[in-house]
Formats: C-alpha cells, structure tokens, sequence
C-alpha cells in the first residue's frame, strides 16, 4: 500500500479510534504514525493502541510509526473557595504559594519557580488566554496582579508567562514515568512537551538514549528564540499551534509556523504542523473552507505532516477526517504550482559529498522517464538527506532495520519499507528494481535511480549512484 502523495498524517489515537478495526481504518484512509497523548489515557489504554498500530502495520504491509506524546509541566493556579469568581479589568488580586482556597482578593499559585522569573510589568495569561493579567509589586513568593481582560476565573486554570524563561525542567516525573514505559513498549518517536531551550532535547535525547527519535514541541516563544540550538539536538519538531496560540498574539502564529518549517527543512528535519487542522470534525461530517485552507497551505510550504488530534482521538468522525485531509494534501499536489514552491528552496551543503551526490540525485530524477528513486539506508540519514531535497518522484527508502522504517514514515515523500542488507551491487541493483517494481513504483522500462553508501551496511554518508532499468516482466521472470 502506497500513497498518492509525499506529505503524511499523523492521528491522535483515543477512545474514538483505538480499537484495532479503527486503527487500521485509519492506516488504510491515510494515517502514517500514531499518535499517543500521554496527557489522557492510562498506560494500559496506551499499550493497547500500540498493539492495535502493530497489528495494521502486518495486515497492511506497510511500515506504521509510533508517537509518544509526553505531557510536560502544567502549570496552573489552586483552587477557589467558590469553585469560581468574577474577574474585570482593573479587578487586582494577589498570586501566592498559601495553600488555603482563595476568593476575589487572593488564590495560590503553588510554582515558587514562576514567582522568581516575574519582574513589574509583565503579563500573565490564565486559562489559554481568556483572562490577562499584569504583574505590580511581586517577591520570591507573591505577586500583586491587576486584571486586564477577562471575566470568569476557576479552579486550576493553566498559567502561562509569555515574557519569561520558566527555570522547570521540561520533564516532570509524570513523563519520566511515561517516557520509560514509552521506550519499554516500543514506541518510534518521543515528542517532548513545552520545550524552552536547547538543554530540554539534550536531556531526553540522553534518556531515550537512541531507543527512538526525539522530536521538540514549539509551543512557547522562548523557544523561537533559541530554534536553531534545539535543533541541533532534535531529529523532528512540531509547530503545536495551541499552545503557542496562547502566549503569541494571533497575527503572529502564522509568522513563527512559516519560520519553524524553513528552519525544520534547511536542517532536513522532520516537521509537524499541528492543532485545529480540522477542528470542526470533532463533531460535523465535513471541514469548514476555512479549515480546508489551512491544510492545504501547510502542504503547500512543504512540511513533512500535518497532526489531526481531537478529530480523531475523541471526535464523531475520526476515518472521514484523516480520509478528508488526504484528499486535501493529494489536490494540493496536484497543482501545477505545487512542484515550483517545492523547488523554490534547498539547502546548503553540511557534507559535501554526501549532499552533491543527494543534489545530484533529486536533479537526475526530474527527467520524465524516471520513474522513482531507491535509497538504501540503515539508519535512515541517507533517506532523510533525499527529501530535504524535496523529490517530486517517490523515494523508496529500504532498509533492514524495522525501527528506521517506522521512523522514516513520518518524513516527506518517503516510502520506507524492509528489504536485506545487500553485500554486491548486483545485489543493490537487483532489490531497487524488484522493490520498485513490486510496490508499483516502476514499470517495466522505465528508469530508475539508486542511492546507496559504500561499504554496504555501515551507517554514513552516500556514496553510490547508480541508475537501473527496470525490465519487462519475460526478462524479470528469466532471471528470478
């Protein structure tokens, strides 16, 4: 089973579509790797989905990746003695760490390390957003506040401080816990919440310590400011609009999605547009035009995948969202403008003779009688090197490692799939065309190009180019 497109699909899997008939519903509209949200769920429910996942990935035939969301530091207020109060503007209270409930004039804040990044002046968003305050006189364990929008405010609500590094390590020992079962269970990909800094991926890289790839969430400012560190220790990243919707003015998403993509694809790391791709799905047949859009458009600047969360983990129609979206991603690229955009950028060369044989390789490709590219990869970085180049053929990527080819399923164009560890050339020009041929990627006389890395089997740069005709069936039957 391949697909008629190079952009992928990630799915929320949750009590609207972790059965197996669902999941593999799912694989077959058009799911690539799975989500687990390990802000919901009990690690029970996880392991069934992953086995679910598993269990399509045979029947389908096609490699399925796996991703542990972790949850990351909440940080919220206490509680009301009133369950609820009023807030508005010019309304001023105190923030502090007194456990007892609180009433209009004061309520807890039980983050000692918030209290110590606050300086006069700066703004607190509560409950995503709906309630802003700023901040007067604070110390070490308090803050006067003064309310400048809102209304209502109640138990719990998220806190958030847009104009401040929150000294919390990235992982609390709520995801130690599920980052260890995660890696124990198998997953493919670890996603790390609220990631603030480089050092935040180099901790999780050092504890995954390769057992899966790391991917960083954006979802706080802080990070924009320091992209380029986190990913250096990143092999895949997430524009979480939700998020990073609350602590950045509107107008500005859009902006920093736009920047987290080129970034992502100058370094030809994996990126994920997620949050409210198809909201309204939740709970109606069909995407609003708006909705539709704003798919389309993340294709159409080139990212690896777009994320579907309450759509399918919780929302009435979770197989007609993922099959909705594939036709999206597939129409888009079916534009006649489509390959321009994809075109319009590559990236620098980090090793030259690697990436001069990639180049060479994406632009050998572009003649009309090729019909698809074959990469043989071990760890995957000779695959990941081809579609930062942004092939318009399919890149089939083979390699004897099941782990990489689950890995691989996340990035663009990429058709990864199982094959041996050849040992001769004959034996790499043999699976190219066998492979390609039998997954429908080449018919017989047409071209096909082959990128391989030389001694076979040893991780590193590429270093073979090869190009191969792909035989009529009488030849093909001769030589098997």
């Amino acid at each position: 089973m391949k697909r008629a497109r190079h952009a992928r699909i990630v799915a929320t899997l949750g009590p609207a579509s972790r059965s197996p008939g669902t999941v593999k519903a799912l694989a077959q509209a058009g799911v690539d790797v799975f989500r687990l949200n390990f802000s919901h769920g009990s690690h029970e429910d996880h392991a069934a989905a992953l086995k679910a996942v598993r269990g399509a990935e045979m029947a389908l035939k096609r490699p399925l990746g796996v991703l542990a969301d972790l949850q990351g530091p909440k940080l919220r207020l206490g509680r009301f003695r009133d369950v609820e109060i009023d807030v508005k503007p010019g309304h001023r209270m105190r923030l502090d760490l007194d456990p007892a409930p609180g009433d209009e004039t004061r309520v807890q804040m039980p983050h000692p390390e918030i209290f110590k990044a606050l300086r006069e002046g700066m703004l607190l968003l509560l409950d995503d957003g709906r309630v802003r305050l700023r901040v007067g006189k604070r110390s070490d364990d308090w803050a006067d506040v003064t309310v400048e929008s809102g209304s209502k405010l109640s138990d719990r609500k998220g806190v958030a401080v847009p104009e401040a590094v929150i000294p919390v390590s990235a992982l609390t020992p709520k995801d130690r816990e599920d980052l260890a079962f995660a890696l124990r269970i198998g997953v493919d990909w670890v996603a790390l919440s609220f990631v603030q800094k480089a050092e935040d991926m180099a901790e999780l890289k050092r504890l995954v310590n390769g057992k899966a790839a790391c991917l960083a969430k954006i979802e706080k400012p802080q990070a924009l400011n320091d992209l380029e560190a986190i990913l250096d220790y990143s092999d895949g990243v997430m524009v979480a609009r939700g998020d990073l919707g609350v602590e950045l003015d509107p107008e500005e998403v859009p902006v920093a999605q736009k920047a987290i993509i080129r970034a992502a694809r100058h370094r030809g790391v994996p990126v994920i547009v997620a949050t409210q791709m198809l909201e309204s799905m939740t709970g109606a047949p069909a995407p609003t035009r708006a909705e539709a859009s704003d798919v389309a458009n993340a294709v159409y600047e080139g990212a690896d995948a777009l994320m579907l969360s309450a759509e399918t983990a919780s929302g009435d129609y979770p197989v007609e969202a993922v099959t909705i979206m594939n036709r999206i991603m597939e129409r888009v690229e079916r534009d006649p403008v489509w390959p321009s955009l994809m075109d319009a950028e590559h990236a620098g060369m980090d090793d030259i003779d690697a990436d001069a044989l990639v180049a060479a390789a994406r632009k050998a490709g572009e003649a009309q009688s090729t019909a698809c590219i074959v990469v043989f990869t071990t760890l995957g970085g000779t695959a990941r090197r081809m579609a930062r180049e942004r092939p318009l053929h399919t890149v089939l990527a083979l390699t004897p490692n099941p782990d990489t080819a689950r890995r691989l399923a996340l990035v663009w164009g990429l058709e990864p799939r199982l094959g041996r560890q050849p040992d001769s050339l004959e034996q790499v020009t043999d699976d190219a065309v066998n492979g390609a041929m039998d997954y429908g990627l080449a018919q017989p006389g047409q071209r096909i190009l082959i990128l391989a890395g030389t001694p076979f089997g040893a991780p590193g740069a590429a270093n073979l180019l090869r190009l191969a005709h792909a035989p009529s069936k009488a030849k093909r039957a001769r030589k098997t």
